[in-house]
């Protein structure tokens, strides 16, 4: 079990004191989730956003301020924010996923423009891989990377359940060069740019996540924005997929757990005695334990994502049975009464599609008990 020490628990209690934050713009964000104006100056944003960026590439206003740099120090404090709102979370301008992925692919030149699109605190990035008929299977991919004669790439495709697809500014888009798995590469894409096209989905749940549909009509690449140039061909697309997918379903798994949390406090706050609380609370605190397990083992072996597959697996479940009971918990119009807890029920079933269903999670572990990571 995961004892925090002076660092982690700094970062916790710094990510619990903008919760209430969070909570308070939930409804709007839900609500008009392309209203967001006048929740981008908030402190809380600010400090999500640069808590994200590398202590290189910040403004010299938040040079000082603490950074997740590790999973582990990521995980502790994600699962304090979501515990204030998940779909808020999602809704703020930040690295995300694509700062993830150039952290690790990225040259300094890259690096560089990449952090400094995101300074002004208005500019979402994306991280644009899953395919209408692939959905996140890069060996299934038909985005294309053609080169255009001198030097650089034209792409051609298109893209499915892109967050801030249709907002972004900066991000990454992954095609194909060729036909093996290998050919699969990610490129630094910077708007606005000719041959892009985006639009908005309908959502459900975790609408301030704004999924969009994204299509490419030979757009224009430079030859220098192409990911991992500087790295082996084994260390680039695919490599650098699987080890941000490792880290977004630790990400997920930390959503589940703060809203399981979230729940149940709700509930504690609004029934005086609610019949299971105690065990419910006993589940939601073991599955941040395992969620807090898996995030440290991800620090030691950044390749391995068996643990981080039944941390999600079990967080997501865990997330969808609080949600059962706290519906049965405020009685028969509870939804109807407390929204909060109706969008709040509506976001952790979104939760299991991103980054694969239970289904899949199950795959994935049994294929790393059956290569030997299961202890």
């Amino acid at each position: 079990m995961i004892e925090l020490d002076e660092r982690l628990r700094g970062i916790r209690d710094q990510h619990r004191e903008a919760a209430d934050d969070l909570r308070a713009r939930a409804l709007a964000v839900d609500a008009d989730p392309a209203a967001m104006e006048q929740h981008l100056d908030s402190p809380t944003f600010a400090m999500i956003r640069e808590s994200s960026i590398p202590a290189a590439h910040r403004t010299a206003a938040s040079a000082e301020r603490p950074d997740r740099g590790t999973c582990l120090e990521s995980v502790v404090g994600l699962v304090e924010l979501f515990h204030g709102d998940v779909g808020v979370v999602l809704s703020c301008p930040s690295p995300a996923l694509a700062g993830v992925f150039v952290e690790l692919l990225g040259n300094e030149e890259q690096k560089a423009r990449f952090y400094g699109r995101l300074a002004n605190g208005r500019t979402w990035s994306f991280f644009a891989m899953s395919e209408e008929r692939a959905g996140s299977d890069a060996t299934a991919m038909e985005t294309r990377l053609v080169p255009d004669g001198s030097g650089g790439w034209l792409l051609h495709g298109a893209k499915r359940y892109i967050g801030h697809g249709a907002r972004g500014g900066v991000g990454v888009v992954f095609g194909r060069t060729g036909r093996s798995s290998l050919s699969i590469r990610a490129a630094l894409v910077e708007l606005p740019t000719p041959g892009w096209h985006a639009e908005p989905l309908e959502m459900v749940g975790l609408r301030g996540a704004y999924l969009s549909e994204l299509r490419f009509d030979g757009l224009p690449v430079a030859g220098d924005m192409l990911l991992g140039e500087h790295l082996p061909v084994t260390r680039r697309g695919i490599w650098g997929a699987l080890t941000t997918f490792n880290n977004m379903r630790m990400q997920l798994a930390a959503a589940a757990v703060g809203t399981g949390l979230a729940m149940a406090g709700y509930v504690a706050e609004h029934r005086k005695s609610a019949p299971g609380l105690d065990l419910v609370l006993a589940r939601a605190e073991a599955a941040r334990a395992l969620v807090y397990e898996a995030a440290a083992r991800l620090d030691q072996e950044p390749e391995q994502g068996y643990l981080s597959s039944a941390a999600k697996l079990g967080a997501v479940r865990m997330a969808v049975e609080m949600a059962h009971w706290a519906g049965r918990a405020l009685g028969p119009a509870g939804l109807l009464e407390h929204p909060l807890l109706e969008k709040w029920t509506r976001d952790v079933r979104a939760l299991e599609f991103m980054d694969g269903t239970s289904n899949i999670q199950r795959l994935h572990i049994f294929r790393g008990y059956q290569g030997g990571h299961g202890g």
